[in-house]
């Protein structure tokens, strides 16, 4: 005989009806609160001259060995990218190890590593990026250091998760043999740690030649400058071609850095 189905508890349909309820009230009230007075009557005209400056793009602005380009600028926003993303891959590894939980036993103190971290992440790099060139100045240096300085807090999270799923076997027959902290950290952690150290580095990578992109809009280097110079002068055909390169070059990175991450992990 097959068992009779029990009927589902009175609570468990109350609470479906109610998330149901809650999330219509959620996007309603943020749809009535889109101020919508309709479309301008330029809009037809603007759109046409961007896509037919996306279409016809400037490729004399590719490469001009007397001024600005297009090269230089893509070369300047990988730089910022790469120098920031290897400043945070080095001073995130202590961090990582303080946020652990099987590395630093001691809550309040695995506690405290885990706030700073959070605390790190919370300052987007566009804030930081703004804060340095006003202490620095504009150009590529604000970014590197915003880039470093943010990353830092990713990265170290993704390090002490890695760290805290590492099997602790080695470490404790190195201890059983007489291994110091350091020599068991040396000998049996970090062999295992250190190709996901890598590959989380070198995903950190991706996402900051996307973010230098970003920063150069605000005065912190790279291709972003000549991306908002031309914004504001309205010359399509240049935005078209620094687009353009910027999707090439980001493909061609996420193609390379998959490809050696695949080898490490």
């Amino acid at each position: 005989m097959r068992p009779i189905a029990k009927p589902k508890p009175f609570y468990l349909s109350i609470r479906f009806w109610l998330i149901t309820v809650f999330l219509v009230a959620l996007y309603a009230w943020s749809i009535t609160g889109i101020n919508f007075h309709g479309i301008s009557e330029n809009a037809g005209r603007v759109t046409k001259a961007i896509l037919k400056g996306l279409i016809h793009p400037d490729w004399g602005f590719v490469y001009d060995p007397e001024g600005e380009d297009l090269l230089r600028g893509l070369l300047d926003t990988v730089a910022i990218a790469a120098l920031g993303t290897f400043i945070s891959a080095i001073l995130c590894i202590p961090f990582g190890f303080w946020a652990a939980r099987n590395i630093v036993r001691n809550r309040p103190a695995n506690g405290a590593g885990k706030f700073v971290l959070s605390f790190i992440r919370t300052f987007p790099e566009l804030i930081m990026a703004i804060m340095f060139i006003k202490a620095v100045g504009p150009g590529s240096f604000p970014g590197v250091l915003a880039l470093g300085l943010h990353s830092i807090g990713m990265l170290a999270k993704l390090y002490s998760e890695a760290i805290e799923n590492l099997d602790m076997g080695p470490s404790e027959a190195l201890k059983a043999c007489g291994a110091n902290k350091l020599q068991t950290l040396w000998y049996a952690v970090i062999p295992q740690v250190l190709p996901e150290f890598m590959s989380f580095a070198l995903y950190r990578f991706e996402i900051n030649v996307r973010s230098a992109t970003l920063l150069g809009i605000v005065g912190a280097g790279g291709i972003g400058q000549a991306l908002i110079f031309s914004l504001d002068a309205r010359n399509w055909p240049r935005v078209g071609i620094i687009l353009l390169g910027i999707i090439l070059t980001v493909t061609i990175i996420d193609l390379i850095s998959g490809f050696i991450r695949k080898r490490l992990v």
